[in-house]
């Protein structure tokens, strides 16, 4: 299983140590996640040195866990069917990502949101694993890394942030991650003093007072579990928020196949995600996200259109 400790993490492969600090802290919560999770480092691992003795025997037994896991939840759709473990994963991130950008938005800068920015950004390196990313998530993963270190180097230095969308320029990230409120990592998974920094390499330095990111009131009403709550802030308690339900497009219910619609393999396979995504979204009981897909794969299917 998962829990099994790993030899000491080879400096050739530090590129990855987040993202397995990251997994070890979702394995209770989100075993999902952390399998995939595990899974980039082991394939970002592979092409970084798979020669070397020591990133041989530590990758041979990061596959190990991986293993163990894959037959844990062999039952769980979300592992044996990419698609549905693409949603699950891409649902996750988007869920710690809205929970910073409400906190940020609302004027409420600690320490859990700068590590709800941070780790959203590592989930969305995750989704490499199924594919290219979307535009959409690429931006926002440039913009949570940028708001991690922008809002963390503004309380390091004694400044208030400017919430939202700013024109500033990219920062860089060298506080400790232990500072970020994250858990301690089993001996061995990382050893060196650095080790418990931010990796700082893909921040960008570009300017974002026009990028576009949807607005943090649109967070779902329950936030990722593991945003930790031992980081001595009172002031920001999460507190679940009545759900907006969206209303049903009147038009479904009056929408007919045009006859000779005929919908395309690819089609189906977009109706098909928008129904993994709905089913994912329920998980977090989530009810407006799956509702909205829902509604999007109903009206591809009766009519052809998106």
């Amino acid at each position: 299983m998962a829990a099994s400790a790993l030899p000491p993490l080879p400096p050739q492969l530090k590129s990855i140590q987040h993202h397995l600090r990251t997994a070890q802290e979702l394995d209770k919560r989100e075993p999902v996640v952390a399998y995939y999770c595990r899974l980039y480092a082991m394939q970002t691992g592979m092409r970084i040195d798979s020669k070397t003795p020591e990133c041989r025997k530590f990758l041979s037994k990061l596959m190990d866990q991986l293993e163990a896991m894959k037959k844990q939840f062999g039952d769980n759709e979300a592992i044996t069917q990419e698609i549905v473990g693409s949603a699950h994963v891409e649902n996750y991130a988007l869920k710690m990502f809205l929970y910073a950008d409400n906190e940020d938005r609302a004027g409420q800068f600690h320490k859990n949101m700068i590590k709800s920015f941070y780790t959203a950004s590592l989930l969305i390196d995750v989704l490499t694993v199924f594919g290219e990313l979307s535009e959409e998530n690429a931006q926002h993963r440039k913009y949570a890394r940028w708001k991690a270190a922008y809002i963390h180097n503004c309380l390091k230095n004694g400044e208030t942030p400017q919430p939202g969308p700013i024109g500033m320029e990219g920062e860089s990230l060298d506080a400790e991650r232990e500072e970020a409120g994250s858990s301690s990592v089993p001996s061995g998974t990382t050893q060196s003093s650095s080790s418990s920094t931010y990796e700082a390499s893909n921040i960008p330095t570009s300017n974002y007072t026009g990028i576009h990111i949807p607005p943090g009131a649109h967070a779902p009403a329950n936030t990722p579990a593991e945003v930790p709550h031992n980081t001595g802030v009172t002031s920001n308690t999460i507190q679940p928020a009545p759900q907006s339900i969206p209303l049903v497009d009147p038009s479904l219910y009056s929408a007919q196949s045009a006859g000779e619609v005929r919908l395309t393999p690819e089609d189906f396979a977009r109706a098909q995600k928008y129904c993994k995504y709905a089913g994912s979204a329920l998980q977090y009981e989530d009810v407006s996200t799956a509702v909205q897909n829902l509604q999007k794969a109903l009206k591809l299917l009766i009519t052809g259109r998106e």
